[in-house]
This record gives structure tokens, C-alpha cells and sequence, in this order.
């Protein structure tokens, strides 16, 4: 049983932003300030991942916790209500995740996912695995 009404879920349902979240904006303005060009939400991309690199073949996600299913073994019993609905949406994110990770590797992508709690509070890790994953493909490449 849910404690929100359905008119009270909705509401907050739909507050959940898929593109343009804080994360995504934080990470954007230190990518373009450090000069890397990415696409936003590329559709011709598997999974449609929050940046891509196409000419280096790197996608990366701003996976929140929640949703995502940080540490989900023991985040799951946290859950308190409508508990099976909550399983099953997260996990099947989880599993969609994967596909996708997989799916992008089959087709030669290299992938980063970042979680939004590290984008928040170490930015600059965050900048550098991305500035790693440019510097590698280039490598690649050149040779």
C-alpha cells in the first residue's frame, strides 16, 4: 500500500526529470569548461546515454542512486511500501542497465557510469575518468 494518494504519486512521478537533472548540468559546465564537446541525449545511441563522445565511441550515464539501485542488496529492504512495484521498477533498471552496458560494448562503445552522489561531491575524479577514456581512445586511434 502506498502512503501517497494516486493524484500525489503522479505529482511526484512526474517531477522526475530523465534529462537536465543537477548532476547532469554539473558534469556538462565542468566538461565544456575542461573544452571536451560531447552530445546531450543522443537517440542514434543505444540506451541514450546523458553524453557521448561519438568520435572516441564513449558514452557516459549520470545514474542516480535510487533509481539505478546503488548498493541494492542492502538498499532494498529500506522500502517500506508498495514494495513489490519498487522491486521490480529498480530492478529491472538494474537489468536494462546491463543490456545496455553490454549491448554498447558489443558495438565497439566504451562506457562510464557515473553515480550522482560521486558527480556531486568529486567532480574532478569524475572529469578525470571521463579525460582517461578520451585520452585512451585517442591512443587508439592514432596507432
Amino acid at each position: 500500500m502506498d502512503k501517497l494518494t494516486k493524484e500525489q504519486r503522479r505529482k511526484n512521478m512526474q517531477a522526475v526529470k530523465s534529462k537536465g537533472s543537477k548532476i547532469e548540468i554539473m558534469l556538462a559546465k565542468e566538461m565544456w569548461k575542461k573544452g571536451l564537446r560531447y552530445r546531450k541525449n543522443d537517440r542514434s545511441v543505444i540506451g541514450k546515454p546523458d553524453f557521448t563522445f561519438r568520435k572516441y565511441k564513449i558514452a557516459v550515464f549520470c545514474d542516480s542512486e535510487f533509481w539505478h539501485g546503488k548498493d541494492w542488496d542492502k538498499k532494498k529492504i529500506e522500502h517500506k511500501t508498495n514494495i513489490k512495484f519498487w522491486h521490480q521498477k529498480i530492478e529491472r533498471n538494474i537489468q536494462r542497465d546491463i543490456e545496455v552496458n553490454d549491448e554498447l560494448l558489443k558495438n565497439g562503445w566504451q562506457v562510464i557510469r557515473l553515480w550522482g552522489k560521486d558527480i556531486e561531491k568529486d567532480l574532478v575524479n569524475c572529469l578525470i575518468k571521463i579525460e582517461d577514456k578520451i585520452d585512451e581512445a585517442k591512443g587508439k586511434n592514432n596507432t
